[in-house]
């Protein structure tokens, strides 16, 4: 995957942890068996519960820390600079991120099969793992691009989350390091720091480590699966933002994700911590949730 040649090296981190960009497109016919399976997932499939963030301004970025390399305050790189107090009306965002057996149901009702990639996954686990559809309903969904997700959410009457609405969902007003508080943050947490030789990934169910919740109720804003989000990525759009309800830049290379993943050292569980990816990517480390404005309650 290409990036932006003004970042900092440290950045390509972050595109290792998203994962290999994979070929977008209709998947395949499933085999009967399989199709099967899927139809059962989606039966299973429970939509998330929906959270109100009140309209108020929050801390969003990081200072510049340079005297601590390895410390958790330090800026993953200076895409999170400068911090500053933005404003952001009334919304409702999903607690949980979009289901695999929400994602699946969407699909049916599309008429279209899952990627490849995510059907070769779900046959994978089912046959040599004996992972039950039970299972796999409340899994995140993965292996979706930036469209399909974006899609899913306008399919609801929602939309996938701004960045500074992801980020506020995050950490809340006063900028908490982490969607927990500011301790170091372990299994009970957060599902990171995985690893498995043939990727597979160790996910947990979508409404999983309650003690990883954000102050605003909302699980896995760290770690499970990294989230799509609505902006374009821009690397220094920080320094130019407006103050109040920023939509992002108007174009660009890759779309903003955020949040960590199964695989992402801590310093990716950081809710300042920024990326993006190409919008056709398709990975095992990327998902969705989906929010939705309100009438704003702004002075």
């Amino acid at each position: 995957m290409q990036r932006y040649s003004a970042w900092p090296a440290t950045a390509l981190v972050f595109f290792m942890h998203m994962g290999i960009p994979q070929n977008a497109g209709a998947g395949s016919k499933p085999s009967p068996e399989l199709a099967r399976h899927l139809t059962g997932i989606a039966a299973l499939a429970k939509p998330s519960p929906v959270i109100t963030v009140p309209a108020g301004p929050f801390l969003l970025g990081s200072k510049r820390v340079d005297d601590d390399p390895y410390g958790n305050w330090t800026q993953f790189d200076d895409t999170e600079l400068p911090q500053h107090r933005v404003w952001l009306d009334t919304y409702e965002i999903d607690r949980d991120e979009v289901s695999l057996g929400e994602y699946l149901a969407f699909l049916q009702q599309q008429r279209l099969h899952p990627a490849d990639e995510l059907q070769r996954l779900i046959w994978h686990v089912i046959t040599v793992h004996a992972v039950q559809d039970q299972t796999l309903t409340r899994w995140p969904a993965l292996y979706v691009t930036w469209a399909e997700a974006n899609e899913l959410c306008v399919a609801k009457r929602t939309r996938l989350p701004t960045e500074a609405e992801w980020e506020k969902s995050a950490r809340g007003s006063a900028g908490s390091l982490f969607p927990w508080g500011d301790t170091t943050p372990t299994s009970t947490h957060a599902m990171f720091g995985q690893h498995h030789v043939h990727e597979i990934p160790i996910l947990a169910a979508v409404d999983s480590h309650e003690a990883g919740m954000s102050p605003y109720g909302l699980h896995h804003m760290a770690g499970n699966v990294a989230e799509w989000v609505q902006d374009w990525f821009g690397f220094d759009y920080y320094a130019y933002m407006p103050e109040r309800n920023p939509p992002g830049p108007p174009g660009g290379r890759y779309k903003g994700v955020r949040g960590g993943s199964w695989k992402s050292h801590r310093i990716m569980l950081r809710t300042a911590t920024r990326g993006g990816a190409s919008p056709e990517q398709r990975s095992a480390t990327i998902g969705f949730r989906c929010a939705k404005s309100s009438i704003s309650t702004s002075p």
